[in-house]
């Protein structure tokens, strides 16, 4: 009778257990554009969805010619810690970036006619090939990936460097192998070979899975924006540039509010990326710290201003480096030209902005333009007063060093000793007086 009873439950949970599970399809597609922070943003993102539904896989759909090797790890590492089952469908190619990302997947379908490789790290502003050491890292990086999946790692190895032979391989000789979607079977790189998304599913018994479209936001596609090179740039130029206005301005104004929403988006895009750990943002929000401290409570540019700036030029670069033992000394110098370039784009935008600033409408006004001389009858209103001052006598109510305070017939003045500091309680006489600039001498 129990046998019955469970038999029949299965009968009718069972359809309800198929129709509640799902299937997360993410399109990484040369149309989206390249791999970049953006879209590793955006794959986290659909990862975290899918595990929070308890989605029963997650299928990559990749077309795609590669991209920025900083996103193309992003996503490797989100792949790799994803719960639910990780497809990739290679939908014609998966190149470069792409094919990192297909490593990552527990499964690799690709369709006939597809390419699969050429993972050689190219450096995107020379379009050359990188460092040795950047290509030993990415090809360990690679090597890892296959051998978390269960692939060969050296067929991985050889999709980065040409100098990994692979036997029987009919590869262009001096370049990195790519592999076509039969080579790809035969080396156990891809698992099977199908043309649609429900044939797909079907091959994997997730016929009768819901399938959810993911498609990037618009708060990721602003954090692609923002972190493309040119972009960055212009965020570093500006945001360099108002801490040079908030300096030469006393206390805080426009430059340093427009300094800390270019610099904000700048770490806050690379945070959220993974481009910038907390330590760097750390950095960075110290050297503000440091520089507000000078501005308003220690006046002048003195050493809690050089080192807030020494920290905010040590996040900057820290932020652009990445993982910095890649770095060659090529590498690096090419860094410090690009901030240096901001730098002097600021400094010259600081100049241009401070030289034109008096002809821009309503700033006008606040500059004096007409001369106003004494021959006109124009005379300065202490003239008079620093003609009553002069040679009057008193005594310093504070010790001159060489500021402090006199007194005189009653009234206390601020008063700057000549040469010799002067003690309290001493007689003195006015000798020079121009406004507030009041000099005086021991009697």
């Amino acid at each position: 009778m129990k046998s019955l009873v469970y038999l029949g439950l299965l009968l009718l949970l069972g359809p309800l257990a198929a129709q509640g599970r799902t299937v997360y399809h993410v399109q990484l597609h040369t149309g989206q554009g390249m791999i970049d922070p953006g879209v590793a943003a955006f794959v986290v993102r659909a990862i975290e969805d899918a595990e929070a539904k308890n989605a029963a896989a997650i299928v990559f759909d990749i077309d795609t010619f590669g991209g920025r090797v900083d996103a193309a790890t992003v996503i490797r590492d989100a792949i790799l810690d994803a719960e639910p089952l990780t497809i990739a469908f290679v939908h014609k190619r998966a190149i470069s970036a792409g094919a990192l990302i297909s490593l990552s997947c527990d499964k690799i379908a690709m369709t006939q006619g597809g390419a699969i490789g050429a993972a050689t790290v190219i450096e995107s502003t020379t379009g050359e090939k990188a460092s040795d050491k950047v290509i030993s890292y990415f090809r360990a990086e690679m090597r890892s990936t296959a051998e978390r999946t269960g692939r060969d790692p050296k067929i991985a190895e050889a999709m980065v460097d040409e100098k990994v032979e692979i036997p029987e391989l009919s590869a262009e000789a001096g370049r990195p192998a790519t592999f076509t979607t039969a080579q790809a079977l035969k080396y156990k790189i891809a698992d099977q070979t199908v043309e649609t998304l429900p044939a797909l599913l079907q091959l994997y018994d997730l016929g009768d899975a819901q399938v959810v479209e993911v498609t990037p936001n618009w708060a990721e596609d602003l954090v692609g924006f923002l972190t493309h090179p040119a972009v960055s740039s212009i965020l570093l130029a500006v945001g360099i540039f108002g801490l040079i206005a908030e300096v030469k301005a006393p206390g805080w104004g426009v430059g340093g509010t427009v300094s800390l929403i270019c610099l904000g988006l700048f770490f806050g895009s690379h945070y959220l990326v993974h481009l910038a750990e907390w330590h760097e943002v750390f950095l960075f929000v110290l050297g503000v710290g440091l520089l507000i401290s000078e501005i308003f409570f220690i006046p002048g540019v003195g050493v809690a201003g050089l080192a807030g700036i020494l920290c905010i030029v040590g996040s900057l670069l820290l932020t652009q480096m990445g993982n910095f033992e890649l770095w060659s000394l090529e590498e690096f110098a090419g860094l410090i030209s690009r901030l240096t370039v901001s730098l002097l784009a600021a400094i010259a935008l600081a100049a241009l902005f401070l030289r034109s600033l008096p002809r821009i409408g309503a700033f006008s006004r606040l500059v004096l333009h007409r001369q106003a001389p004494s021959s006109e009858g124009f005379v300065a209103a202490s003239t008079e007063k620093d003609q009553e001052l002069m040679g009057l006598e008193g005594v310093t109510l504070t010790y001159l060093r060489p500021v402090g305070v006199g007194l005189f017939k009653g009234q206390r003045l601020d008063v700057i000793a000549e040469g010799e500091f002067i003690e309290a309680d001493k007689p003195i006489r006015i000798i020079a007086a121009h406004g507030n600039h009041i000099l005086v001498r021991a009697v």
